[in-house]
């Protein structure tokens, strides 16, 4: 597949900050726009589609409950992750230079900005199914939003932890952490080729920190305080040297804290 137009020695396009700032504003305004929602969505609950409903019938049945679960998912992935896939859209709105100069327009770095959040609003289905699934089985309470106390949220803990350690986390980590290496290879051209390169590195993404964001199923699924620290510690772990040593320790914190838990 081509990749995107180099310069000079293979240098990429240089773009003012000032531009830069104009073209990122779109991604920009999609987080904060998410933030805000996720925020008058803990702070008042019955804004979610359902929720009321829920509370008092927590048996799932209503596809409004669901809807509204996956909503309150989506918004959330859309708040934490934006922020963490910066570096990336920073990169790919340098490389699109010589697209946008041709008059190809900007159109290309929301679109790639919107593969990204599509790719995460899938997981955010499965985790609202999941979460539903669990209501039904009284293993999550609707009210906290979190699962049982004992084994189940430590056995959560343990398979979080000990994913940090497996060969898929690690690939997928770096990935994530190699912008460069990711759009010479996987670049496509035009706004629906941006869709498509935003969308696998969603996925990339998913493959990196599906197992972080199940913590949430332990600490509360809108607990603000874990909501920010898992944003913060991907956003470190995918920016600091070393990351994988890092993810092992944080792996191995995980799995003691959930044996702790059982036992």
């Amino acid at each position: 597949m081509p990749g995107p137009a180099l310069h000079g020695s293979g240098a990429v396009s240089r773009v003012s900050p000032a531009r830069l700032a104009v073209l990122l504003g779109g991604p920009v305004a999609i987080a904060l726009a998410a933030w805000i929602y996720l925020a008058v969505m803990i702070g008042d609950m019955s804004t979610i589609p359902g929720m009321s409903s829920m509370m008092m019938n927590p048996q799932m049945s209503d596809p409004l409950q669901l809807f509204g679960l996956f909503l309150m998912w989506a918004v959330m992935m859309a708040a934490m992750m934006l922020p963490t896939a910066a570096p990336m859209i920073f990169s790919y709105a340098r490389m699109q230079a010589r697209d946008r100069a041709q008059g190809k327009g900007w159109l290309p770095v929301i679109m790639f900005s919107g593969g990204y959040v599509v790719a995460w609003a899938g997981f955010s289905l499965v985790a609202a199914l999941l979460q539903g699934g669990l209501t039904n089985l009284a293993l999550l309470s609707p009210m906290m939003m979190k699962v049982v106390p004992g084994p189940l949220a430590g056995s959560v803990l343990i398979v979080a932890g000990i994913y940090q350690f497996t060969p898929l986390k690690q690939a997928c980590l770096g990935k994530c952490r190699s912008p460069l290496n990711f759009l010479l290879t996987q670049w496509r051209e035009g706004k629906w080729g941006a869709l498509t390169m935003g969308w696998r590195h969603g996925l990339f993404c998913v493959g990196c920190c599906w197992a972080l964001m199940g913590l949430l199923f332990v600490a509360g699924v809108m607990n603000t305080v874990w909501i920010v620290a898992i944003t913060l510690y991907v956003l470190i772990e995918k920016i600091v040297p070393n990351a994988q040593v890092l993810s092992k320790l944080a792996g191995a914190g995980l799995v003691g804290l959930g044996l702790w838990l059982i036992i």
